[in-house]
Parts: C-alpha cells; structure tokens; sequence
C-alpha cells in the first residue's frame, strides 16, 4: 500500500468515526495537509460539565505516517501553561511510539484521556486572579472562560451599573435601546447568565483565606517614592489635560521659554506656557489620591 493510500484509509477511519467533530483541509493537489478537532473531556451526555477543552492541529508531512506529524494545541480553556505543556510532552512519546503508523486517533484518545482526569479547570479566575478550589461553585461561560460564582456576579453588578451612569450621561437620542449586555470579562463575548443566582454562591476558598492587605513597609517606601515622583512633575510641567480626560490621554509637552534649560542633563518636562496652575494641580492631585486610594483601600 502506498504512503498516500495509508494517509487516505486513516483519514476516511476518522471522518467516519469522529463525523462532524474532525476538519480536514486539503492542499491544491487534493493531499490533506491539516487535521484539526477540538477534544473535550468524557462526560456521557453531561455536556455541561465538560469545563476543559483544546483544539488539536495535526500538520500532516509529505513523508507521513514514516516520520513524526508536527502538533500543535490551540486555544486551551481551562487549562493552565504546566497541564499543556504536559500533554505536548504526551504527545510526543506517542508520536515517537507511532513512527510508522497512524497515530492521529490515538492523539486524540490521549488529549481525551487527560481532559477527562483533569476536568477541573487549572486556570484563575480572571476576576479575583485565585485558582478554584474543591468546593468552589464556579461557571464556564459559552466562550469556555471560567469565573467563581460570586466573583463574576460582583462583575456584572458593578459593569451594568456603570452602564447605566454612562448612558444617563449621554443625550437621550444618543442612549442605546437594546440595553444591558453582559459580556465575558476576558474576551468581551456576550454571555448569558442569571446574577441573581450567581450572587448566591460564597465567595472561593482561597479569597476568604488569603492574608488580609496591610500597608508594610516596602509600600510606604513606594508611597514615598511616589511622593517625590508626584512633587517632580509638579515643578517639570507634567499634566493630564482635564478637557482631554474624558477620552483617556496623556498630553506630553517638552515646550520651555527658558533658554538656560536647552543645556540641562535633567530629563524632566518643563512647564508648557498654556497650561494653568488650577489645571496642573488638578491632573497631579488626581494621580496620587489614585495611588492613595490603591494602597490604602486593597
């Protein structure tokens, strides 16, 4: 049997028993080339609680099956880089094993095999940046993102109401008629779920056992560090300009009417001639009650 009938009989085995859950993409002179499916961990029918899933990409040689496939694992979620790159190891000890024959079922019968021993996803939460603990009451969002219960209900609570500050700001013919959506904290997809029920979870394991926040001394060093930084720009001409605040942007100006200053080593901006003392102060102040607020509120 020749190299690409072998290549063709392991890729028709496949088609029929994976259907619709394997792609197979060809090049100009019809050799498959790329074999991709995305593997979710055994649960029967409980699709529900499949919470860890890859997507498997098997580049497909011209010397293929009698020299090792090149694999790649895309878009993990919930699995953490150690868990990946421990399947990436996996991985190429069955390929090894395999030289020779076909070894894509078998790559996804091991990927499979590991989600389903590891169905909890090893990833943080991307809200309070804590793992999930046994007993956490956690959601895996449609996007396969995972968040604590109660972390992604403070979320939304706190993201609808400044939705709804921001609109009561704008002019009514400029408010949007289709109202709140919520939308995944880390890649912005709309996700559908009921806060009312999130918000009766307790918060995770390991926020309700971290340390409590105290102010040591390496902060009230950086608090004075700042201070300084803080009285550096004031006399230099730094300044968040308060008609520009509202998009967000930093006004930098090296202007100077001051011929001396064009041989100083000091690196510092100095004072632009347009801006007002009211205006200087304002920008500086808000940057460090920012700071304070940081530090003493954590």
């Amino acid at each position: 049997m020749s190299q690409n009938e072998r290549v063709q009989e392991e890729l028709e085995a496949l088609e029929a028993i994976l259907m619709d859950d394997i792609s197979i993409i060809y090049n100009d002179q019809g050799c498959a080339e790329l074999v991709k499916s995305t593997i979710f961990p055994s649960t029967a029918n409980e699709v529900e609680k499949q919470y860890v899933c890859v997507t498997l990409e098997v580049q497909l040689p011209e010397n293929y099956p009698d020299c090792k496939p090149l694999i790649k694992l895309k878009s993990p979620r919930g699995l953490d880089d150690s868990t990946v790159d421990h399947l990436y190891r996996e991985i190429d000890k069955k390929c090894e094993e395999y030289i020779g024959q076909a070894v894509i079922y078998e790559l996804i019968e091991l990927i499979r095999e590991n989600l389903t021993e590891s169905n909890l996803p090893t990833c943080q939460c991307a809200v309070c940046l804590y793992g999930f603990s046994e007993g956490d009451c956690f959601t895996k969002t449609q996007c396969f993102h995972y968040f604590h219960n109660y972390c992604l209900a403070k979320h939304l609570i706190v993201t609808e109401k400044h939705y709804h500050e921001e609109q009561e700001k704008l002019p009514a013919w400029k408010r949007s008629t289709e109202g709140f959506q919520a939308t995944c904290p880390v890649c912005r997809e709309p996700i559908s779920c009921d806060v009312h029920d999130l918000r009766s979870s307790l918060p995770p394991k390991e926020l309700e056992n971290a340390q409590k926040f105290e102010l040591t001394h390496e902060l009230k060093l950086l608090q004075e560090n700042m201070q300084k930084l803080f009285s550096y720009q004031k006399s230099k001409g730094g300044i968040i300009d308060i008609e520009a605040e509202e998009n967000k942007l930093l006004l930098i100006t090296n202007s100077s009417d001051d011929p001396s200053d064009e041989n100083s080593d000091d690196p510092g901006p100095s004072i632009p001639t347009n801006i007002t003392e009211g205006s200087l102060e304002n920008g500086l102040l808000k940057n460090q009650r920012c700071f304070n607020r940081f530090t003493n509120n954590r």
